[in-house]
């Protein structure tokens, strides 16, 4: 049974850092490209960054030099490493890939 679960949230002040991970089992973790996503309340879900298979990156824009996401194989885990933070980033940071989902791991950026 394929599990996805995050840690590393907490509450931190604006301009801060904070590193998630995510730890997947249940499947070949190497194998799959993974993505984290965030949703605030009352918005919708949204893509921060994924990551293939192979290691290549992207991002969307807002986090675009600020957020680095990466992988450990070895540990069958995914990381976000998060600087600057922003108290508009403040969510519920999800893991994911092929349409499976951690429970997520709150963020909370205070001004």
């Amino acid at each position: 049974q394929v599990q996805l679960v995050e840690s590393g949230g907490g509450l931190v002040q604006a301009g801060g850092s904070l590193r998630l991970s995510c730890a997947v089992s249940g499947t070949i973790f190497r194998l799959h490209a993974m993505a984290w996503y965030r949703q605030a309340p009352g918005k919708q879900r949204e893509w921060v960054a994924s990551i293939t298979s192979g290691g290549a990156t992207i991002y969307t824009d807002s986090v675009k030099g600020r957020f680095t996401i990466s992988r450990d194989n070895a540990k069958n885990t995914v990381y976000l490493q998060m600087n600057t933070l922003k108290p508009e980033e403040t969510a519920v940071y999800l893991c994911s890939y092929n349409n499976n989902w951690g429970q997520g791991t709150q963020v909370t950026v205070s001004s």
